[in-house]
């Protein structure tokens, strides 16, 4: 057998060109050097008859080798895949889709404020922030400031310290009873369950123990 130096084929012994590349076989090459020792390098008219071409697969199709004399003299024949099915090597990065930015991460649209309407100082605002509002009276114990303090708008204590939770989030606005003792209460209706959210917009009258506040909110221009 003969290994083709190009490719690593192995070939048939007296073959002159590789069946796998159409490279000339190095034995080949030695053989002729041999044959005219110290004669002068001329151009090599060839007589043997070319082997057949070989069947190569390329995904999945067959495509016949050139032959080496159908090459000029010094080029080595090489096996052209289609343009349409070469691969190139590079892998293009999938390009993830832009997702718009969502009220919660760009903030909410708006500003919000509670305002006092009765049982306190009456016109008295809180702003409330994007996120968690506790609504209550300053803890002198635990040193607790909730974010919207009705202590000076309680003089009869009725509501709790920490007596109810506003949050805004995703552009929505729910107000919860956290387990205070005179209850929240909403547009006068039912006493709200602990725990449970509920939606409030602007113009909503909300009630904490004996303190009424109305939501306001205002587009941000």
């Amino acid at each position: 057998m003969i290994k083709c130096s190009e490719c690593g084929y192995e070939n048939m012994d007296g073959l002159d060109y590789c069946d796998g590349c159409g490279a000339k076989l190095a034995a080949a090459a030695g053989s002729s050097a041999a044959a005219a020792p110290g004669a002068a390098p001329a151009t090599e008219t060839k007589t043997e008859t070319p082997p057949e071409p070989t069947a190569e697969s390329i995904d999945g199709k067959a495509t016949p080798s050139l032959a080496a004399d159908a090459m000029p003299d010094g080029e080595t024949p090489t096996t052209e895949m289609p343009k349409s099915e070469a691969p190139t090597g590079e892998i293009k990065p999938e390009t993830a889709p832009e997702s718009a930015p969502t009220a919660a991460a760009a903030g909410a649209p708006f500003k919000a404020k509670l305002s006092v309407v009765r049982g306190g100082r009456k016109g008295q605002e809180f702003p409330l922030e994007d996120g968690n509002n506790l609504v209550g009276r300053w803890d002198p114990e635990t040193g607790s400031f909730p974010e919207v303090d009705l202590d000076a708008d309680d003089p009869e204590a009725k509501i709790s310290r920490k007596h109810a939770l506003i949050r805004i989030d995703a552009g929505r606005i729910t107000i919860e009873d956290i387990g205070s003792l005179n209850g929240t209460y909403v547009n006068r209706q039912p006493r709200l369950s602990p725990g449970s959210p509920a939606e409030i917009k602007s113009g909503d009258e909300v009630i904490i123990g004996k303190t009424f506040l109305k939501l306001v909110v205002e587009p941000i221009s």
